[in-house]
C-alpha cells in the first residue's frame, strides 16, 4: 500500500510538471511576470500603458512536438548559438518587440534558448492559453506591416493545439494579402488530413493570384505520407492555368512516388 501511495505521488508530480511551461533564461535585462486573467490583446494595452517601449512582452505555449535541440538559431543572421540541449521540451516561445506602444516585430524560439535582452525589459506572460495566443495571433491579419503578419502565421503553425489547423485554413482561404495565403497554405502542406488537402486543392482552383496557385501546388508536395500525389496528378490533367499544370508536373518528377512515372507514361503514350 505504501509503495502504491508513493507511485501515486510521484504520477502526480510528473502530471503537474509536464502541465507547467518552461520561463526564459535571460541576461543583459530585466524580466516582469504578470498572471494573465483575460485576453492578451488586453494584456498588452495595460502593459503599454505605462510603458511605450522598446520592450519585449513573451509567453510560452505547447508547440507541435518536442524538441531536443541542435542549439539555437537566430532567424536574422542564421547562425546557430550554443549550448545544444540533448532532453528537450515541447514548449514554443513566441516574442513581441513593442515599440511606441505597437507591435513591430514576433520572434519565436525553441524553451531551452536563452535571450540577450539588450538592456530592455521582457514582460513576461503566464497562464496563456493556446486559444488566447492563438487569437491574438490572429490579430495581426488585419493589416499590419507584411513581417509581422508573415511571422504570426509562423507562429499559429507552430503550435501544438488542434485549434491552429482551422486558424490556417481561415488564413490561406480569407487572407488578405498573397504571402499570407501562401505561408498558410505552405503550414497546410506540413499537416496530414483530408481538411488541409482540400483546402489547399480549393486554393488551386478558387485563389484569384497565380503565385498562390502555385505555392498551393507545392504545399500538395510536402503533404505527409504522400497524400497530395493523386490530387497534384488531377492538377497536372485537368487544371485551366498551364503555369499551374506545368508546376503540378514538376512537382510530381520530384516525389519520387511510384504514381508519377506511370502518370509521365500515360502523358506519352497520349501524345504518339
Amino acid at each position: 500500500m505504501k509503495a502504491t501511495r508513493i507511485v501515486a505521488v510521484l504520477l502526480m508530480l510528473a502530471a503537474t510538471a509536464s502541465a507547467q511551461t518552461s520561463e526564459p533564461v535571460t541576461v543583459n535585462g530585466t524580466v516582469t511576470k504578470h498572471a494573465v486573467s483575460g485576453s492578451l490583446e488586453s494584456e498588452f494595452t495595460a502593459i503599454a500603458r505605462d510603458n511605450a517601449g522598446p520592450y519585449w512582452v513573451g509567453y510560452a505555449v505547447r508547440g507541435r512536438g518536442r524538441s531536443g535541440g541542435d542549439g539555437c538559431w537566430d532567424g536574422g543572421k542564421n547562425v546557430r548559438i550554443t549550448p545544444i540541449k540533448l532532453e528537450g521540451t515541447a514548449d514554443l516561445f513566441i516574442l513581441f518587440r513593442v515599440q511606441d506602444r505597437v507591435v513591430e516585430r514576433i520572434q519565436f524560439a525553441q524553451a531551452h534558448c536563452s535571450f540577450d535582452m539588450g538592456g530592455l525589459t521582457l514582460h513576461w506572460l503566464t497562464n496563456v492559453s493556446a486559444p488566447a495566443s492563438l487569437d491574438w495571433l490572429t490579430t495581426f491579419m488585419r493589416g499590419e506591416t507584411r513581417r509581422t503578419a508573415n511571422n504570426a502565421v509562423v507562429a499559429i503553425a507552430l503550435h501544438g493545439d488542434a485549434a491552429a489547423t482551422d486558424r490556417l485554413i481561415a488564413i490561406a482561404k480569407e487572407g488578405r494579402d498573397r504571402q499570407s495565403r501562401s505561408q498558410a497554405l505552405f503550414w497546410l502542406g506540413q499537416r496530414a488530413g483530408e481538411r488541409a488537402a482540400s483546402t489547399i486543392t480549393d486554393a488551386i482552383e478558387r485563389d484569384p493570384d497565380t503565385q498562390v496557385k502555385r505555392q498551393a501546388v507545392f504545399a500538395l508536395s510536402q503533404l505527409p505520407r504522400g497524400e497530395g500525389v493523386t490530387r497534384l496528378i488531377d492538377v497536372a490533367k485537368n487544371n485551366r492555368n498551364p503555369a499551374v499544370r506545368k508546376q503540378a508536373m514538376f512537382w510530381l518528377g520530384q516525389s519520387q512516388d511510384p504514381r508519377a512515372p506511370a502518370f509521365f507514361e500515360e502523358v506519352l503514350r497520349a501524345r504518339q
